[in-house]
Order: C-alpha cells, then sequence, then structure tokens
C-alpha cells in the first residue's frame, strides 16, 4: 500500500539552491550542512523520486503570526547592520548562543517561508508528505531568539496548518527538548506537542520534565518523555511507539509535524544518545503509517555527516527506497572516511535508562492522556 501510495504522490522537498546556500553561510554552528545534506540526497538518486518546491520568504506578517514585531524589527536591525554588540540584543536572546551577523533575518525569513511553504504544499493537497531538511528550529521563542535558533519555523507551520486541520499533532525527536514549540501552544487543546529528549540537571534546555502537561485549557495537550544518556534504538523505538499510540488514540490528529533532530545520533558532539538512523526511521514509519498530511522538519545534528547520513536515510524510508550502503561519489564524499559507509555504529556507552524509571514514564504520560477528550 505504501508504495503505491507514494507512485501516486510523490512526497514534496523544500529546496533551490539560494536556499540551501543561505542556510550554508548564515549557520555557523553547521557550516554547509544543508549543502551536505542535500548532495547526499541528490548522490543516492533521490530527488527525481520527490516534487522538488522553491520556497519563498517568508512575509513580516507571516512571522508575525508568532512573532512579537518588536523582536522581528530589532532582528531585522541588527541583520543589516551586522551588529553583535547593540545593548537591546540581549533582551531579545541574541548574543552568546545565538550571535547575530549580518544577513541573520534574510536567513531567519527563508528557513519560516520554507516551513510555510512545506505546510502549504500539504493543504492543498499537492502531497501527503512535505520535507523541509533546513527548518526545525524549535528553542525560539516568540520574542527571543533561543538556542541557536532565531525564529521558530515549526510553529509558524503548525499555525498556517491549523488553517485548514482542527488538531495538529508536533512530535519532536531532537536531543534537546521541544520548548518554543510547547511555549507556543501550551494553552491550547488544538495542538498537542510531544518531545522526546534528553533530561538531566545542567542540560540545556531545562524544561520538559513528565510533570510539565501544559496549561489552562490545554493542560494535558503538552506531553514531554524525558529520557537519560546512551539509549539505543530498541529502546528508543518502544518507548516512542508506546507514547504515540496513547496520543494518537487520545488526540486523533488531522495533520503531524515531525521534527527529526540528528543529535541523538551516535557520534554527535553532544555525546549524550546512543541511536543510529535505523532507530529514528522506526518512529518515522510509525507516524506515516497514519497516513496524515506530515510535515517533515530537520533540527539538531552537530556531526555533519552523520546527520547528512542519517536523513538522506530518512528520506529513503519515505520514498520506500532501501538506500546501498557505500557512500556514492559526489562533492563531500571525503566527509564521510574512514569507511564511507551510509551505516552508523552506536558507540560503547552505558544506557543510563533504567526500565522501571521508562514504565513509570510512561504509566504517568497513559494517565494524563486520560484527561485528553
Amino acid at each position: 500500500m505504501e508504495g503505491r501510495e507514494s507512485a501516486v504522490q510523490p512526497p514534496v522537498y523544500i529546496y533551490s539552491p539560494e536556499y540551501v546556500s543561505l542556510c550554508d553561510s548564515i549557520m555557523s554552528k553547521v557550516p554547509n550542512r544543508a549543502s551536505m545534506v542535500h548532495s547526499l540526497i541528490e548522490a543516492y538518486g533521490l530527488l527525481r523520486e520527490m516534487r522538488i518546491v522553491k520556497p519563498k520568504m517568508a512575509s513580516m506578517e507571516e512571522m508575525a503570526s508568532f512573532h512579537t514585531d518588536a523582536y522581528l524589527q530589532h532582528l531585522q536591525k541588527v541583520s543589516q547592520e551586522g551588529d553583535d554588540d547593540d545593548p537591546e540584543s540581549i533582551e531579545f536572546g541574541l548574543g552568546y548562543d545565538c550571535p547575530t551577523a549580518e544577513g541573520i533575518f534574510d536567513y531567519a525569513a527563508a528557513v519560516g517561508g520554507a516551513t510555510i511553504t512545506a505546510a502549504q504544499c500539504l493543504m492543498d493537497g499537492k502531497c501527503k508528505v512535505a520535507i523541509n531538511w533546513p527548518g526545525g528550529w524549535h528553542h525560539a521563542k516568540k520574542d527571543e531568539a533561543s538556542g541557536f535558533c532565531y525564529l521558530n519555523d515549526a510553529v509558524l507551520g503548525i499555525l498556517r496548518l491549523r488553517q485548514k486541520y482542527d488538531r495538529v499533532l508536533y512530535i519532536d525527536l531532537d536531543l534537546h527538548h521541544g520548548d518554543g514549540v510547547e511555549d507556543a501552544f501550551s494553552f491550547t487543546s488544538k495542538v498537542m506537542t510531544v518531545s522526546l529528549h534528553k533530561f538531566s540537571p545542567g542540560f540545556f534546555p531545562g524544561t520538559g520534565d513528565v510533570l510539565d502537561v501544559g496549561l489552562g485549557k490545554g493542560r494535558y495537550y503538552s506531553v514531554n518523555v524525558p529520557l537519560q544518556d546512551g539509549i539505543q534504538d530498541e529502546k528508543y523505538y518502544q518507548v516512542c511507539e508506546g507514547v504515540l499510540k496513547e496520543v494518537y488514540r487520545a488526540f486523533n490528529p488531522e495533520a503531524v509535524v515531525l521534527q527529526l533532530g540528528a543529535d541523538t545520533i551516535a557520534g554527535d558532539p553532544m555525546c549524550s544518545f546512543n541511536m543510529t538512523p535505523e532507530g529514528i526511521s522506526k518512529c518515522l514509519k510509525y507516524v506515516l503509517q497514519w497516513q496524515l498530511a506530515t510535515l517533515i522538519l530537520g533540527g539538531g545534528g552537530y556531526h555533519l555527516a552523520n546527520t547528512a547520513r542519517c536523513w538522506t536515510y530518512l528520506t529513503g524510508v519515505i520514498l520506500g527506497r532501501m538506500l546501498p550502503s557505500e557512500i556514492p561519489d559526489h562533492e563531500f564524499f571525503t566527509e564521510y572516511g574512514p569507511d564511507y559507509v551510509l551505516e552508523i555504529t552506536p558507540s560503547c556507552r552505558p544506557d543510563r535508562n533504567e526500565p522501571q524509571k521508562i514504565q513509570e514514564i510512561l504509566d504517568a504520560i497513559k494517565g494524563n492522556l486520560k484527561h485528553v477528550m
């Protein structure tokens, strides 16, 4: 069935050379990552199986559907001046974790616009799955940058989807808690946010305990799955499937936004979880079998070659394609040494997640979801 589905309507892949080079140049934390991801997807011959859609830039009005005018105007100002020491910047979260640079506003508008473009393709019935790998910047708040996120494209995408779909489910599989998205929708029952993430003292952003369930009308519509270092594919998938089964039954979503940050993967400098793309792919397949309008975003991922490996493998999964192990020759081939294969091997690190603790978390979530009407 899945093969026939995708044959009828290929996934939309948001891309233009200008978009990728903008992401490459501004993202000093992940230089050239957008190009590496796109080049590997292209090298495996996956582009011809997707519908390539050029992203539009987000307008000021579209960005202001979530962000405050004061924040957007300040971001635009420092972006034009390339000014790193504007005294007002600190109150807008700009500085240490979110350095300002010339062109940062255009980059933010490009990523926000790309995610909105993907959402619109889903709403227009052009596809069932739309992919924006350079998106997924889930920490940005309405009036401040945070955790290297200047604009919350995930929130903008959800808000666009809400113009057509009554209930939108946001699932965040990044290593870090999807705090910006959760905050944006913590008071509403129309958007449920689900985040699996590392939760330990001193680890950014420090939120996302299982007890954080949303507020007011949105109480019990925020679902947090706090995990510890060393988790591997099998246990992670068991947790993810256990949570998503309950979430789907309770919330009955009409559309899904799925953030697939690759900083959970073995070898990432974050050195926390011990996953491989195969484990993430099982979670992805579980979501895809619902056959809902699904918007796919990237996120973290600081081992650049492994991030490209991961998102290329997942693109193959969306297309129902098993990719050959050997990395094809392409512009960034030398980055994939010394083995030059697509697979990633888990590290030898202990799994700090005790089965009893995991069970307690799952039981708590199941209990909370009983309140969802």
